[in-house]
């Protein structure tokens, strides 16, 4: 499968709406703290299936598009296959000289193909192009295949937040989790 990255340009109707960013619960990570580390074990719970699109409000969410577009802060890339919008990343500049991912996801039927990494090397190379000192992004203990994938592209966990999505549902038990990926000078 051909998998090519652009970023995105003015007259893109898609902009990844059309993207099926829904994924399966069936466990979380269970956080511990191991000297400086954070470390993780992996607990089953009962399945469901979770979408941001059907989140009444979703702050993350890109609304206007075009103020990313030649904006040195801030990007939007697009993976494509055949020409059709199969997943998307969202960067800017953060205060910390860090890139901060917004967004990233790639349609259900196109994960395990290598699209996530190449939308992550894609972060990268603008990452060092701007000068930043790595990536940071934000996830959900109850998301385990996106926070094994980001393990797999050598994030470390740095922190986390058991409040986060309290904010949205009182009693939740979603933890966020910080993610970190350090670049080589």
């Amino acid at each position: 499968m051909d998998i090519f990255i652009r970023e995105l340009r003015a007259g893109d109707d898609d902009c990844g709406r059309s993207i099926d960013g829904s994924f399966t619960v069936d466990s979380t990570l269970v956080l511990q703290l191991m000297g400086q580390r954070i470390g993780y074990t992996v607990k089953e719970i009962p399945l469901r299936n979770k979408s941001y699109d059907d989140e009444p409000l979703v702050e993350d969410t890109v609304e206007d598009y075009s103020n990313y577009i030649g904006n040195p802060h801030q990007i939007i890339y697009l993976a494509l296959v055949n020409n059709q919008v199969v997943g998307q990343i969202v960067l800017k500049r953060n205060w910390n000289k860090y890139a901060y991912v917004e967004d990233i996801k790639v349609d259900k039927r196109y994960r395990g193909y290598g699209v996530g990494k190449k939308l992550i090397e894609q972060a990268k190379r603008w990452t060092k192009d701007g000068g930043m000192t790595g990536i940071m992004l934000e996830t959900q203990s109850n998301n385990v295949r996106a926070c094994k994938f980001y393990e797999s592209c050598g994030f470390v966990i740095g922190g986390f937040d058991s409040y986060v999505y309290r904010g949205l549902v009182k009693d939740s038990d979603e933890v966020a989790i910080y993610w970190y990926l350090m670049l080589e000078e």
